[in-house]
């Protein structure tokens, strides 16, 4: 079983879903050429999809385009069912750090199709996730830097400062649609920047002074 770690604590909670939002920055809706939704557009992950720091991401060999996407983590420390937006954050034990990876090559001909995107969002090591930091460690999470690096050259530098739908509204949307359990991951959408990994690639996530990982290519 997956597990998310509370640090400094050590507490540990098993991984229930992973929820995502899409299309949450305007620069990365632009950027792959999307329109901008008028409610959040949700998709989730399975919890083998998870890795840790310092693991491998291993390209299906379905896929001959996988590209990184830095995000925000929010873990779920207490459930809830329709969640008002100004109790929301009541409900995050811990912020970190997220690489949701997608094979846009896959993701590309299943939208043509008009399918569901597992295939291109869940598969194994697709979700490398770091430790959480307190959230009362983190004073003002709508006011943080995202940078992802690969092989030391800056690809994403973005700030959540620019997310259309914030965090209570996202909780309080999610909420009304899954009852959200201890332990649930929501991943809150990338900036722009979003581009391709290879094998050997080394790929480095940063929330600026909360969390961070370092994973390699296969």
């Amino acid at each position: 079983m997956k597990t998310a770690r509370l640090s400094p604590s050590g507490n540990e909670f098993p991984i229930g879903k992973i929820l995502c939002i899409g299309r949450n920055y305007a620069e990365h809706i632009k950027e792959l050429g999307n329109e901008t939704p008028d409610a959040p557009v949700v998709f989730m992950k399975p919890a083998t999809a998870v890795i840790g720091d310092g693991e491998t991401i291993i390209i299906p060999s379905y896929s001959r385009e996988c590209h990184h996407e830095a995000e925000l983590a929010l873990l779920i420390g207490k459930g809830g069912k329709d969640i008002p937006p100004e109790r929301a954050l009541e409900h995050v034990a811990g912020y970190g750090v997220a690489i949701d990876l997608t094979l846009r090559d896959v993701q590309a001909e299943l939208k043509k199709k008009g399918l569901p995107w597992e295939i291109a969002k869940g598969f194994d090591t697709s979700c490398p996730l770091s430790a959480f930091v307190p959230a009362d460690r983190v004073a003002d999470p709508h006011d943080l830097r995202i940078t992802l690096r690969v092989n030391g050259a800056m690809r994403q530098d973005g700030s959540t400062s620019l997310m259309i739908h914030r965090i209570p509204q996202i909780l309080s949307y999610m909420s009304g649609i899954f009852t959200l359990e201890p332990g649930d991951v929501i991943l809150t959408g990338t900036p722009a920047g979003v581009g391709p990994l290879v094998a050997g690639d080394t790929v480095e996530a940063e929330v600026v002074g909360v969390a961070a990982i370092r994973v390699t290519v296969k």
